[in-house]
């Protein structure tokens, strides 16, 4: 993963301020770690199906990667939804596992254990923007894109008054400001992000630099009838990719890697490698 952009939303800079005005800078900065644990970690699981994630936002609340997830397939989009959330709930269970071998760490551990899976738990919630909402969007895909904004936009609003009424509970004893702050957070996703939907980036580089300092080739082997977004997981910035392609166990021809990157530019990832390459075979 290749960090390409940084940028800091102002709230981010008042709330940090704010909490070290008020004794909070080390939950701030804690929340902030775990944040970007969840983000790196989709970012990662991008990368790793030939998509790019290299833009993060600090936000008040945390941290957000963005890109265009257009030509990903459902199941791995799927799978680079739910990295964030996992790869929170395997911090909490480190946790819990260094306390059962050292208790004398929970009083210094307890606090990034529990907002790890609190992370894991709330991003599971199906409501937009959270990750358990783009998955709710992803399983719903075959119906109309108007019914599939509508029962988002439901869900989403249901959750969201939900987490608000139990602020409202929770006034009368000790307000609860970061249920407040995300029952408002879901109600503006439910009205603004379901309707622009979340993207991810494919993975793009120029190739000018790797070839003057000159770079290693990498052969892949792939039977024909694989879709075209098979082969994305295998891009590599440090080395040049050549697919060779197979039928029936039997060698069909190759091709470079411009030639599969001229191929993805005309859409349609799951189209049969033979098919999208069959330009390049002949």
């Amino acid at each position: 993963m290749e960090l390409k952009k940084l940028r800091v939303h102002p709230l981010f800079l008042v709330t940090g301020v704010l909490s070290a005005l008020t004794g909070s800078l080390l939950l701030f900065l804690t929340a902030l770690v775990a944040a970007l644990e969840h983000e790196c970690a989709h970012a990662f699981a991008a990368r790793r199906y030939g998509f790019s994630l290299d833009t993060v936002t600090l936000m008040p609340y945390g941290a957000v990667v963005s890109g265009d997830i257009s030509g990903i397939g459902r199941r791995q989009a799927a799978a680079v939804l739910l990295a964030g959330p996992l790869a929170n709930a395997v911090t909490a269970l480190a946790f819990v596992a260094l306390w059962w071998l050292f208790p004398a760490a929970y009083p210094y551990t307890d606090t990034a254990a529990y907002i790890s899976f609190s992370l894991f738990a709330v991003n599971l919630l199906p409501a937009y923007p959270l990750d358990g909402g783009r998955i709710l969007k992803l399983a719903l895909s075959p119906l109309k894109e108007k019914t599939v904004r509508i029962v988002l936009i439901a869900v989403s609003l249901s959750i969201s008054a939900g987490i608000l009424a139990l602020f409202g509970i929770s006034c009368k004893r000790s307000p609860q400001w970061t249920a407040l702050a995300l029952g408002i957070m879901l109600a503006a996703g439910a009205l603004g992000s379901v309707k622009r939907g979340g993207t991810y980036g494919r993975i793009c580089f120029s190739r000018e630099k790797s070839f003057r300092r000159g770079i290693e080739e990498k052969r892949v082997m792939l039977d024909c009838t694989r879709p075209l977004s098979s082969a994305l997981r295998f891009l590599s910035e440090e080395k040049y990719l050549v697919l060779v392609l197979t039928e029936n166990g039997e060698y069909l021809g190759e091709v470079s890697e411009a030639e599969f990157l001229s191929a993805l530019d005309g859409g349609d990832y799951s189209r049969p490698l033979r098919e999208a390459l069959s330009a390049y075979l002949l």
